[in-house]
């Protein structure tokens, strides 16, 4: 569970020149160096998982690393520094920090202090579409002509990166309700101060911070609470529990979906290369619209998108042009190659619902294809056994799974806990889909290649980057058919 409280704001040097970052190779620690770093200060950090590409691209920027976790990387005695969420108290250089009596601060601590103070927040929310939905914002918000600052959980496919810094009013957030560091123990999205804000679904989720769906309501409760009056919250009102944590809400709260007793919904839905779909909001039309993504989740991330946008005054025709050029975010259903008419995509889904959203959009997609959906169990909730009935009618609809074997964290997770992936294999097969139970990444790779057929979908779900199955399908059927 997490903390009931913010940490007061620690006192800080008035002049920061020098910050040390300890877990700097984290996918959202070293777009904050590169933030910090092109804020003007002097930047470097610390990660025992130091190796390309992070390392490389932390290198290509100027931002030194050392590796592991010793005392000595603090000799250099800087200013400020960052604790991100891999780093334990018991680390040589947390301890060293606080022996020194350095100043810290976690990711959000710092996001908030250096780049959003004086800025309205747009922070989107919920178990599902996060990502999404808010590179869809803040590309709204670009084409408007705002100049949006933003830090998401993914590359964009609009700006190619997940951060910017804008000079513009407004700072677009992707609000995760996992906590942040081992001294901050809140949700990171406790730390955003929202001024707008969507909650697109809510689920169990992150089990190894909480221990129920109780909890997770509690904490959006809290998020919900912050948002002034003056600002204003966009429910998914399709969602009964988005719908209860919202109800104390000061600030207007507006639902957006695709029933029709929603504020905003859309209807007459177009699942095609685009997505179309007419937009009501209140009763009246606002036209059709165009979405380059598929699936029934994009269409309710656009609404979510679409809804904030209409609240911050921009144009329905810019809104309509921006969605309608929206290029989505790597690892959402990203192509990543074809040979011989067989597609190869890489999907971020590892949550049991958005596996079934994720097979649903391909098989609505591809409706003549074969699917094969190949999953790895490496998030810190897909590992454990509380979605163990949960993952299989979740394939229901591909025509192959494969699954490997759950990845290994030193966290002590009892094995009672751990998923049971030879049941889930034998369940899944009893619903129909022929199903595969193969541990090694290579060996998949070498199953799928000499199974597959032309006109077949292989989609690589994983949290992760998978043990870089993806491309090393494409180079094997290209090896295969060139050979061939």
């Amino acid at each position: 569970m997490t903390a009931e409280a913010k940490r007061p704001f620690p006192d800080l040097p008035e002049d920061i020149q020098t910050i040390h970052i300890i877990g700097i190779c984290g996918t959202a620690m070293g777009s904050l160096a590169a933030m910090l770093k092109e804020s003007g200060y002097t930047v470097r950090g610390s990660d025992a998982g130091a190796y390309p590409p992070m390392s490389t691209w932390l290198a290509e920027r100027g931002i030194e690393i050392m590796q592991g976790y010793d005392a000595s990387n603090l000799d250099w005695d800087p200013d400020l520094v960052i604790v991100g969420n891999v780093c334990r108290a018991e680390y040589a250089d947390a301890a060293e920090m606080r022996r020194r009596g350095l100043p810290h601060l976690s990711l959000p601590e710092t996001l908030k202090h250096f780049f959003f103070r004086d800025k309205r927040t747009l922070v989107v929310t919920g178990t599902h579409g996060k990502t999404t939905t808010s590179s869809m914002l803040a590309w709204i918000m670009a084409h408007a002509g705002r100049d949006p600052g933003f830090m998401i959980g993914g590359i964009t496919g609009n700006f190619g990166s997940n951060y910017r810094l804008g000079d513009g009013e407004i700072f677009v957030l992707e609000g995760d309700e996992y906590d942040t560091a081992y001294f901050d123990k809140v949700p990171k999205f406790w730390h955003y101060d929202p001024f707008r804000a969507t909650i697109n679904n809510l689920e169990f989720d992150h089990a190894d911070i909480y221990e129920d769906i109780d909890e997770i309501e509690w904490v959006f409760e809290r998020m919900v609470d912050m948002i002034p009056e003056e600002g204003s919250l966009w429910v998914n009102g399709d969602d009964p529990r988005a719908m209860t944590v919202s109800e104390g809400s000061k600030a207007p709260r507006r639902t957006f979906g695709l029933g029709e007793d929603n504020d905003l919904f859309a209807r007459d839905i177009e699942y095609g290369s685009p997505t179309t779909a007419e937009v009501v909001y209140h009763g009246e039309s606002l036209g059709h619209f165009a979405l380059p993504c598929v699936g029934e989740f994009n269409v309710r991330n656009m609404l979510g998108a679409t809804g904030i946008a209409l609240d911050e005054g921009v144009d329905l025709d810019v809104i309509k042009e921006a969605l309608s050029t929206f290029a989505s975010v790597k690892k959402r259903q990203e192509f990543i190659g074809e040979v011989n008419d067989i597609r190869v995509i890489d999907d971020f889904a590892h949550h049991p619902t958005a596996v079934r959203s994720t097979v649903e959009a391909l098989r609505s997609r591809y409706p003549d294809r074969r699917l094969w959906a190949i999953f790895e169990a490496k998030s810190n909730t897909s590992r454990r056994k509380v979605f163990q009935n949960d993952y299989p009618p979740a394939f229901a609809k591909a025509d192959f799974v494969v699954l490997s074997k759950p990845f290994q964290k030193k966290d002590n997770l009892a094995p009672e806990e751990r998923i049971d992936i030879d049941q889930m294999a034998e369940t899944i097969r009893d619903l129909g889909p022929e199903t595969t139970l193969i541990p090694e990444v290579d060996d998949i790779v070498d199953y799928v290649v000499e199974r597959a057929e032309p006109g077949d979908i292989i989609a690589g779900l994983s949290g992760s980057a998978f043990g870089g199955l993806h491309q090393k399908l494409v180079d094997a059927l290209e090896k295969k058919w060139s050979d061939a």
